[in-house]
């Protein structure tokens, strides 16, 4: 039996140097560690991050409450640990134990199990099926992850290669290269933002072409493919009805035909966040207009959220999904989410978030899931930790994609 027996608590910083918990939870033979991480950038309908009184509050309810009534609770069963958890808090966002305590418990208590087994988490999440997701990084930076930057928040790439360490070591290589051409244009250091993307003060059309002349320049070198894309988190810059960039305002219609350029003239295959989170009629309108040529990726739309994907499916308003384990609160409720879009033949992309830890509980998932790409972003030592964890999962399963 592998009966959790006992737990811990503490604070610790995340990337932005905020306080942030993590949790171990152990079992007769095995330990699990797992912190959780915060977003800047949010949809209206993720769980709440901690209850009135913040990270405090979470770290004594834990103490007080969460502990005792873990003990004795099978760690194999992440199920049930996840039920207990909704039945603790008692509400559907986990305000009142707070959503990063969930599923730091959550994640910890996956890790716990696999150490118990013996086997690897990615093992234990998905069995035999697993596959290797493409790295998907952040190069530059805007948006609620960036002061003065572009108004679109991330400008992406996503390296091929069956050796998962080139295609990590190639987007570090496209980041570099948007340095290297970025500062031939400035008088001053470039700086970077809160996942570690250059901030640049140009307008959003000048850097969707620099993203294309590096990305051309750098597949050439190392003939690797690499994908373009973004996350333009629309809903952060969507007022009185128009999308307010910099230098326009743009109305729905407009923002369709926009994007859709940004597809077909700019050669963009990943597409996350184009519209407002409740413009589902948008996000159909692209995804008919584009069929197969992009992915085009809910996040804020969908919040990993079971009932908001299920209207996306009824309308046919994306054809991906991205996947956070903290939007959500536990590990069983984005596995349930995640077989309702494989189901429906919807690609799936697990993500970090934009305050980080060292935490690596996302590679795993993105293995065990068989996720199209991992959203790891490309240098910084939170998101480093991510992405190497991908170098020691390839060594231990092999060559597979």
């Amino acid at each position: 039996m592998s009966e959790i027996v006992d737990g811990r608590i503490r604070k610790i910083l995340d990337s932005r140097g905020n306080p942030t918990v993590e949790v171990e939870v152990y079992t007769g033979l095995g330990r699990g560690v797992s912190a959780a991480p915060s977003g800047a950038s949010k949809g209206a309908t993720e769980v709440k991050d901690y209850p009135d009184g913040g990270v405090d509050a979470s770290v004594n309810i834990f103490k007080k409450k969460v502990l005792k009534e873990l003990r004795g609770l099978e760690a194999t069963d992440q199920e049930e640990i996840d039920r207990k958890l909704e039945e603790i808090d008692g509400t559907a966002d986990f305000s009142r134990i707070g959503g990063n305590l969930a599923v730091a418990i959550s994640m910890a208590n996956a890790f716990a199990a696999a150490d118990e087994l013996g086997i690897p988490l990615f093992r234990h999440l998905g069995g035999l099926n697993y596959s290797m997701p493409i790295p998907l990084g952040n190069v530059v930076g805007g948006g609620a992850h960036a002061v003065n930057g572009t108004t679109i928040q991330e400008f992406l790439v996503a390296s091929h290669s069956r050796d998962i360490f080139d295609a990590i070591r190639t987007n570090s290589l496209v980041h570099k290269k948007i340095k290297e051409m970025a500062t031939k244009e400035m008088n001053t250091p470039l700086g970077m933002g809160d996942e570690k993307a250059w901030v640049l003060p140009f307008g959003d059309e000048k850097v969707i072409n620099m993203i294309a002349q590096a990305v051309s320049e750098v597949s050439d070198s190392t003939s690797l493919k690499i994908e373009k894309g973004m996350d333009l988190a629309a809903s952060n810059y969507f007022k009185d009805g128009r999308y307010q960039y910099r230098d326009r305002k743009l109305d729905k219609d407009e923002q369709v035909s926009f994007v859709e350029s940004i597809i077909n003239d700019h050669g963009f295959t990943i597409i996350e966040d184009p519209f407002d989170e409740e413009d589902f009629e948008s996000f159909a309108e692209l995804t008919k207009r584009v069929g197969n040529k992009a992915m085009i990726i809910g996040d804020d739309l969908y919040t990993t959220n079971y009932d908001r994907l299920k209207k996306g499916i009824e309308m046919k308003a994306t054809n991906a999904i991205l996947l956070k384990p903290n939007q959500v609160g536990t590990v069983s409720r984005l596995l349930r989410t995640w077989r309702l879009a494989k189901t429906n033949g919807f690609g799936s992309v697990v993500s970090h978030r934009s305050g980080e830890t060292d935490d690596f509980f996302i590679s795993h998932l993105g293995v065990a899931i068989g996720a199209n790409y991992l959203k790891a972003g490309t240098v910084g030592g939170e998101r480093i930790a991510k992405l190497n964890e991908l170098v020691r999962i390839q060594e231990e399963i092999g060559v597979i994609r």
